[in-house]
């Protein structure tokens, strides 16, 4: 036994030095990950979009749901190198195609702060191009904050960063063009809309008489084309001036309720009133909702971009869904409609904006926001609605919902106290929105 030991010893000696000197098996290098950052710059941007929506001259709702759109989808892109679980959206949607967003450097270290940074200051300044000098300083003085944030950062990380980020804004910025509706901003009331004159049409309305607004916007993008092509309302109760039709019955349902107004119910009409250069506007309205959520969840960076995209997207294509069936339509709104049949001087607590009756604006993209909402967050969750805290003009109390479709719920039953919409225009709105918020819960963001 000591003999054959001894024999094989010196071989199981080298042995063991041979695989004592093999290396280690390599480790994969822990790079940051989107999750790993606070969503603290979301809010920042955020804030400075409203500002943006509230301010820039032409910025009409339709023209803010498409910035919006753009920059949700434009964030996430940037974002999505960074989040393991989640894919491109890219290939995905047939609007989006591959190579429209350029490819990151795989297996070196970035920081999504930085990049998220450089995407959003492109970006925002390219769908807002016509910022005031004083929102422009706004615009740099954030980007220099989130910059500072990090100068002490690798010097390599920082040019990879930032470098993608303007890369990603950029390509999004000139996918933004492709539309033909950058500039719509510039032509709310195209001369070249002649609307029909057939009984029950729309007419411009008091006191303003404005133009049809963007009455072309159905050819506008939608990031799913299902939400044009297959989400129309069915039409609205037939055109009727006799007293006992469904039609005349809805515009007394609206003569009434005006001419007898509550307290809350005058409130609820001005606080979702969102009129444009007054306020972010409705999809504006949605996007502080879905900012304060964020914060309230102290969401981190990946679920901010994932919340930015799918509110973009839905509130775009809702606007877009629904202009075209207001156009379809072209149904008159209930104070033409009032004047001409039943009360010559006949007030509303709110001007009615300038385009047809039905389906309500307003109920169709907070029924989508309400929908992408509730997929993200949860069925109950309560929340305040801080929108309007710091207005004087009207009762801007914070306002509270037990859901997302509460909320909803509300923002469209204001238009019927506001004088602005009959009620199947209301109800039908809400449903409308639903179903383009569920076919954006149909894409797939996670692999």
């Amino acid at each position: 036994m000591n003999k054959i030991f001894l024999r094989f010893s010196p071989i199981l000696f080298l042995g063991l030095i041979f695989f004592s000197c093999q290396p280690d098996e390599e480790k994969p290098i822990d790079y940051p990950v989107v999750s790993d950052y606070s969503g603290e710059i979301v809010s920042d941007w955020g804030e400075i979009i409203l500002k943006l929506s509230k301010e820039c001259p032409g910025f009409s709702p339709p023209v803010v749901a498409r910035a919006m759109g753009y920059i949700g989808v434009g964030l996430y892109e940037s974002m999505v190198p960074g989040m393991p679980e989640y894919q491109s959206l890219q290939g995905q949607l047939e609007v989006f195609p591959l190579g429209t967003i350029p490819a990151i450097e795989s297996d070196v270290p970035y920081n999504w702060d930085l990049v998220a940074n450089a995407t959003l200051a492109k970006l925002v300044v390219h769908v807002f191009p016509n910022a005031s000098a004083e929102n422009l300083d706004l615009i740099n003085e954030i980007k220099q904050k989130w910059d500072s944030k990090y100068e002490l950062e690798s010097q390599d990380v920082i040019d990879r960063s930032v470098a993608f980020g303007e890369a990603v804004g950029i390509a999004m910025s000139d996918f933004s063009d492709t539309d033909s509706y950058q500039d719509a901003y510039l032509n709310n009331f195209p001369s070249s809309y002649v609307p029909p004159t057939t009984p029950g049409s729309w007419v411009p309305t008091p006191p303003a008489y404005q133009p049809a607004l963007q009455p072309y916007w159905r050819e506008a993008r939608v990031w799913m084309k299902v939400n044009l092509e297959e989400v129309l309302p069915a039409p609205p109760p037939a055109y009727s001036i006799l007293p006992t039709s469904p039609f005349y019955l809805e515009a007394m349902e609206v003569y009434e309720t005006v001419g007898h107004l509550t307290t809350e119910e005058k409130t609820i009409a001005d606080f979702w009133s969102d009129d444009p250069q007054t306020t972010a506007t409705p999809g504006g309205h949605s996007l502080s909702i879905a900012l304060e959520i964020l914060r309230i969840e102290n969401g981190d960076l990946g679920l901010g971009a994932v919340t930015l995209a799918k509110l973009g997207m839905a509130v775009n294509d809702a606007f877009v869904s629904c202009w075209n069936a207001k156009y379809i339509y072209n149904l008159i709104r209930p104070i033409t409609f009032i004047h001409t049949n039943i009360d010559p001087d006949w007030e509303i607590p709110l001007n009615t904006p300038p385009f047809p009756e039905y389906p309500s604006g307003h109920s169709v993209q907070s029924g989508a926001a309400a929908k992408v909402l509730t997929d993200l967050f949860g069925e109950e969750h309560s929340f305040t609605d801080n929108m309007h805290l710091s207005r004087g003009d009207i009762d801007g109390s914070p306002r509270n919902f037990e859901s997302f479709y509460d909320f909803a719920d509300e923002a469209a039953i204001s238009r019927l106290y506001g004088g602005i919409h009959f009620r199947s225009a209301i109800e039908v709105g809400v449903d409308q929105g639903i179903e383009v918020g569920a076919n954006i819960g149909e894409i797939q963001f996670k692999r």
